[in-house]
């Protein structure tokens, strides 16, 4: 088991990411997540980090493991995360922008995420949303990176 989870608040065509206000990914936009604590499930783990981060709770979304993503750093296998996808109701009210304490809180399109001039966000990101499996399936991502370049993703169904 890794010992940090990533989550993406998915509101119709949007998907609610995080600035980041520190390191690692500082000023880069993300999902939502954090280090699993000690004797706590994965799914505690990640509902927990959105109340945290987001003041979302648990009974507002449906959510899902979608998988794991590895990363690799010079050939060194650095460990990875849990990832999953929260559902919101397409009705659902969230006001953003929203600075917190984590970074600003704000939903941006699918297309925007997906669009490869896009420079602000993690650079995994859209192969993540792009490669999020169908209902069971969950998927193990692994990356490759020098420094903050990725150089390679790809991913396997597990």
């Amino acid at each position: 088991m890794y010992q940090y989870t990533l989550c993406f608040i998915e509101r119709a065509d949007e998907i609610l990411l995080l600035n980041r206000q520190k390191a690692p990914w500082m000023g880069s936009w993300n999902g939502v997540g954090g280090k699993i604590e000690q004797g706590e499930s994965l799914l505690h783990s990640i509902k927990r980090e959105i109340t945290e981060e987001t003041g979302i709770p648990a009974n507002a979304y449906q959510i899902r493991d979608i998988g794991v993503m590895k990363w690799f750093v010079s050939g060194e296998n650095l460990g990875g995360m849990h990832l999953f996808i929260a559902k919101l109701p397409e009705d659902y009210l969230y006001p953003t922008p929203k600075a917190t304490e984590e970074g600003i809180l704000d939903f941006k399109k699918k297309t925007w995420i997906l669009n490869p001039e896009n420079t602000g966000i993690v650079n995994n990101l859209p192969y993540i949303l792009q490669h999020i499996p169908l209902k069971p399936n969950r998927i193990e991502i692994s990356t490759d990176y020098q420094e903050n370049i990725l150089l390679h993703i790809n991913h396997q169904t597990l």
